[in-house]
C-alpha cells in the first residue's frame, strides 16, 4: 500500500505541526508514507470564487502528482471534500478512475481503510468535538439522528482510543462555525457572530480544548477565542491522536 500525504496550503503555511503530526500518525499505523514535493493548492479557493478554469489547471496538476499512489490522505475535510466532489467534473473523468476515488481525509482513512484499533497516545483533557460542515455533509465522518445528535462519529471512535481523554460535544452538533471560506470575508459580521455562538456552545460543555478535522474551522474559532479572551483552546485532531502528555 503506497500512501501519499496531501498537505493543504493553509496547513503548510499556518499549521505545519498538523502536517508533521499527520505523517507521524500514518507511520505509527505501519504505512509506507511519502510526501510528494511540488504540492500546490488543490484549487478550492479559485473554484469557489468562480474561477473554475484556474481550478481545473490545478486539479490536473495535482492529479498527475499523485497518480502513482494507492491512496492519497490529507488532514483537511474541506480540501479532500473538494477533490472528491469537484475533480471528476472539472477534469471530465469518471469518479471511479479519478483521483477522487483514492483520496481520503486522514481520520476517514484510519477508521475505514486501516481500521486502527489502538493508538500509543495520551491526552488527559476534556475535549469538545467539532463536526465541520464538509465532514458531516460531504465526507460523512459522522451522521445525524432526528434529534440532531451524531448517530455515529469516526472522529469520536478514534479519540476514544486515546488514553486519559474525555470527549464531549456541544448541543448544536452540526451547526456551522461561521467560517465557510470566502463567506467569512464577504459576510464578516455574520461569520463572526456565528463563530462566537459556536465557541460559546463548545465552552458550555466545560471542555478545555475544541478539536476537529479541519484547520479552517479551528483557525476561525481560535481567532474568536483570542479576540475575546475565552478560556478554551483549539487543537487539530491529529495532534491529539499523536499526543503523549503525562
Amino acid at each position: 500500500m503506497k500512501v501519499a500525504l496531501f498537505i493543504p496550503c493553509y496547513v503548510n503555511a499556518i499549521y505545519p505541526e498538523v502536517g508533521v503530526a499527520s505523517y507521524k500518525l500514518l507511520k505509527q499505523a505501519g504505512l509506507d508514507v511519502t510526501y510528494p514535493k511540488g504540492q500546490t493548492c488543490c484549487g478550492q479557493p479559485m473554484g469557489n470564487g468562480g474561477y473554475e478554469g484556474d481550478s481545473a489547471e490545478l486539479a490536473a496538476y495535482i492529479s498527475k502528482l499523485f497518480a502513482d499512489f494507492d491512496y492519497v490522505v490529507g488532514p483537511s475535510g474541506s480540501c479532500v471534500g473538494y477533490v472528491k466532489e469537484t475533480y471528476p467534473r472539472l477534469l471530465h473523468q469518471d469518479k471511479k478512475t479519478c483521483l477522487s476515488s483514492r483520496i481520503y481525509e486522514i481520520c476517514e482513512f484510519l477508521h475505514d481503510v486501516v481500521k486502527v484499533q489502538n493508538l500509543p497516545a495520551r491526552f488527559p483533557h476534556k475535549v469538545s468535538l467539532h463536526n465541520s460542515c464538509h465532514g458531516v455533509r460531504i465526507l460523512h465522518l459522522s451522521s445525524m439522528s432526528e434529534e440532531n445528535t451524531p448517530h455515529f462519529s469516526k472522529l469520536k471512535d478514534l479519540l476514544h482510543l486515546v488514553e486519559g481523554i474525555e470527549v464531549v460535544e456541544p448541543k448544536r452538533v452540526d451547526e456551522c462555525c461561521g467560517f465557510g471560506g470566502l463567506f467569512s470575508m464577504e459576510e464578516p459580521w455574520v461569520s463572526g457572530r456565528m463563530g462566537r455562538d459556536k465557541v460559546a456552545d463548545h465552552m458550555s460543555t466545560g471542555a478545555e480544548v475544541i478539536t476537529g478535522a479541519d484547520c479552517s474551522c479551528l483557525m476561525h474559532m481560535q481567532g474568536i477565542i483570542k479576540r475575546n479572551g475565552y478560556p478554551i483552546q483549539t487543537k487539530h485532531i491529529v495532534e491529539i491522536l499523536t499526543a503523549n502528555e503525562r
